[in-house]
């Protein structure tokens, strides 16, 4: 179908010279009150200056909606500026390509045009400008062309309240509103001569949130993409550690080979060693198989350096002060190792083993990202997890250990919520198998799975990846970090940003910090 068929054909471009006869049009026809179209030079000079910044759509030819921005050092200026000092007097004299925001110079759709979004397309176009230069901000002075109809009678701040609770509306700040921009102040005298604003303006600025503030390094920076690596671990007889520490290392070797990031055991992987004891007092048992412990984290942390791969080595019980605890260990490939205690034993893990919560919580740094570390029950206290989200966690690790279907599917359920709630990656890794000799851990059931946050730009059941239940095998999914980071500005639900903090509130309490 041709051009003079269709009602319509718009493109979306960047301003030329010889568009000063439309974009005159346009001025003349929206702007009488502020003295119509810029002169010919003016124009001349935004082009020249910075055209990039300079945006239009055209149907059939002629331009009908334009944007124009410029890009300055914004602490040159400050908050406190009117629209002559930071564009240049229009001229864009004020252009500077070193500069961190993008100042929205203007924005205007003929009439006729307005029915058709053109200005939200003019929006995205120019975050997009915004995002591509890596500007940390889009800084605008908004109109309030329906102020001067209540100006009699409430304040420029009274008059912004009631647009923002859609009591009033104003064909311009509805508008950027509407598209993300947030109000930071009201700007006295920003352009004088527009009497239907009272020579008021809004002040507003929509954040890039993918700007970089540094370069980053050639090697060693940020990761945006991560490959984890799960363990199903198979519960089977080991003679001696020695044979359990094989079978470990078959594991991160073959994980390393597929280049993970990060290798997941599950919890109490160790427990086939309980067999070794030649007592039956469950309590006496679990207290050999701590006996093993400093040994095995010692080889993993070997492991984890010698095969290049971050080791989140489920968990093991661990004596101190002559009380037992669950302790995951973090061993990363650069040598070191951290530690994150099971806060929450089980009802089982207190009566049969005498077994002690932790009293510390981390958020641990690492390579690949900021994670967390919860075992298995622990999981299923939301309040760990929101504590761990206001420390920016990323990704959530979750060794389990777990006898039957309904005790697996609580830890799935309450890991999956809290993916959603958190907006980040839940990985749970568990074994299976049975120990008929060991008392008390005789059976296993469970699924590894990767879970994600519920939106557009994920899963559409929120599941990455998931194993074959009951079955030893490793799981391997890449997770795209910088999907959390649009989902928790731009998603379709907020679940951090909308919290009610004015209402409620997640502490920790304990004497213990967050953080090292």
């Amino acid at each position: 179908m041709s051009d003079s068929e269709t009602e319509h054909h718009l493109a979306l471009r960047n301003l030329k010279e010889d568009d000063y006869a439309d974009i005159k049009s346009m001025m003349d026809l929206i702007y009488p009150q502020l003295g119509g179209a810029w002169p010919r030079h003016k124009f001349r000079s935004q082009i020249r200056t910075f055209p990039e910044g300079q945006i239009c759509i055209e149907d059939k030819g002629t331009v009908v909606a334009c944007a124009l921005a410029v890009i300055v050092d914004y602490d040159k200026f400050g908050d406190k500026h009117t629209y002559d000092e930071i564009t240049g007097d229009a001229y864009l004299s004020t252009h500077d390509p070193k500069g961190d925001v993008l100042y929205g110079v203007d924005v205007f759709v003929h009439p006729e045009y307005r029915d058709l979004r053109l200005g939200r397309r003019l929006y995205e176009a120019r975050k997009d400008l915004c995002r591509n230069l890596n500007l940390r901000a889009i800084v605008a002075g908004g109109r309030i062309p329906n102020y001067s109809k209540h100006a009699s009678e409430m304040s420029p701040q009274e008059y912004l309240e009631k647009v923002k609770s859609k009591d009033l509306y104003d064909p311009t700040l509805s508008f950027q509103l509407s598209n993300g921009f947030e109000v930071t102040q009201i700007l006295k005298a920003y352009l004088p001569e527009d009497k239907e604003s009272r020579g008021y303006a809004t002040l507003l600025q929509w954040h890039n949130i993918d700007y970089d503030a540094e370069v980053a390094p050639l090697i060693g920076g940020p990761k945006s993409t991560v490959r984890v690596g799960c363990v199903q671990w198979q519960m089977r007889f080991f003679k001696d550690v020695k044979e359990l520490l094989q079978q470990v290392e078959y594991f991160v070797d073959a994980l390393s080979d597929y280049k993970c990031d990060v290798a997941l055991f599950p919890e109490f992987f160790n427990a086939p060693l309980m067999g070794l004891s030649k007592e039956r007092n469950p309590v006496d048992a679990v207290w050999h198989l701590a006996g093993y412990s400093s040994e095995i984290i010692s080889e993993v942390s070997r492991l984890a350096v010698s095969y290049n791969i971050n080791v989140i080595a489920g968990s093991v019980p661990v004596i101190e002060d002559d009380e037992l605890y669950n302790v995951a260990y973090l061993c990363r490939r650069d040598g070191t190792v951290e530690s994150q205690y099971k806060i929450h034993p089980t009802p089982h893990e207190k009566k049969d083993w005498v077994m002690q919560g932790g009293d510390a919580l981390r958020c641990f740094e690492t390579d690949f990202g900021r994670i967390g570390v919860l075992i298995c029950y622990d999981v299923e206290f939301p309040e760990l997890a929101r504590i761990l989200s206001e420390h920016e966690m990323q990704m959530l690790f979750v060794p389990f250990w777990t006898d039957t279907k309904n005790g697996y599917l609580r830890v799935r359920r309450c890991a999956q919520a809290r993916a959603i709630e958190n907006e980040c990656y839940v990985v749970i890794a568990g074994s299976v198998g049975n120990l008929p000799m060991v008392d008390n851990v005789d059976i296993q059931y469970a699924q590894t799975a990767v879970f994600s946050p519920s939106d557009f730009a994920f899963p559409h059941d929120a599941v990455i990846a998931e194993t074959t239940p009951n079955t030893e095998m490793t799981l391997i999914a890449d997770l795209d970090l910088t999907r959390l980071k649009t989902l928790q500005n731009e998603g379709s639900v907020r679940n951090y940003l909308d919290r009610r903090r004015d209402l409620y509130r997640v502490e920790w309490i304990g004497t213990e910090k967050i953080m090292k």
